[in-house]
């Protein structure tokens, strides 16, 4: 094994649960997957799914934006987030409602703009761009359909494939990829992938996006240091309390073997 695949293999072998990991220097190319084309429920990463289809039907003209939608009291689901807690009929733009999935992982403004851009469409947006095994079967909260089986998937690979496109500027274009990252960017869930990185001197950007569930833990990362890297760690039936740090330790050390 090379230096890297030590560096992800030495935490993950010896964890409980269905792991999968995705490494890619952006720069050299340099590739490392861990079980990373192994289906897993998506949780709140099927959130980067529901952005990218946003960002296309804004540039198709088919939203706007500045758009204003009414959140209603029947629309709200249990946290995270936090238009839950908020007054009812609360009104929003469709960049707001984006944001707030991104950044807070809103679960209310997730199932909004899933009924405002339809599920149909994003998972055709899925297809369209590649991805076999991610998939959008129900909103977020809907105990009926979770009672049926029926969850939403994701793998660590094809999570990885869509930031690299986001990170080159081909995701539906390099303004909204660039608008993408930008939000990404401003993550406020930052006790995964970043947590030993952020308080390292002159730490680099990090674009990711967290999710989490019974069990389940997962976080798919672009990390902007001199060699930028993408870094997806994605769970589920695992001990989230060994894996989380064991992230935060695999994104420390990947870092610091570029310097």
């Amino acid at each position: 094994m090379n230096t890297v695949e030590t560096c992800i293999i030495s935490e993950l072998a010896a964890l409980s649960g269905k792991i999968g990991c995705y490494y890619k220097n952006l720069v050299t190319g340099e590739t490392c997957t861990w079980h990373g084309d192994i289906p897993v429920i998506a949780a709140s990463v099927i959130k980067l799914y529901v952005m990218t289809e946003a960002f296309a039907q804004i540039e198709a003209g088919k939203l706007a934006m500045d758009q204003e939608i009414t959140v209603h009291r029947k629309d709200c689901v249990p946290s995270c987030g936090v238009l839950t807690y908020l007054h009812d009929d609360v009104k929003l733009q469709v960049i707001d409602l984006i944001t707030l999935m991104i950044i807070v992982s809103d679960n209310t403004a997730t199932n909004v703009l899933i009924d405002l851009l339809g599920i149909d469409n994003i998972n055709a947006r899925i297809r369209a761009l590649g991805f076999e095994k991610t998939i959008l079967n129900r909103k977020l909260f809907d105990a009926e359909k979770a009672k049926l089986g029926l969850h939403n998937y994701i793998t660590a690979e094809e999570v990885g494939a869509l930031l690299e496109m986001m990170y080159r500027g081909t995701l539906v274009s390099e303004a909204a990829s660039a608008r993408m990252i930008s939000i990404m960017k401003d993550q406020q869930l930052n006790h995964k992938i970043p947590y030993l990185i952020d308080p390292m001197p002159q730490a680099p950007q990090i674009a990711h996006k967290t999710g989490e569930d019974d069990n389940t833990t997962h976080d798919a990362a672009i990390i902007f240091s001199r060699e930028p890297f993408i870094l997806c760690i994605c769970s589920n039936d695992t001990d989230v309390t060994k894996l989380e740090p064991a992230m935060g330790r695999i994104a420390k050390r990947l870092l610091e073997l570029q310097n």
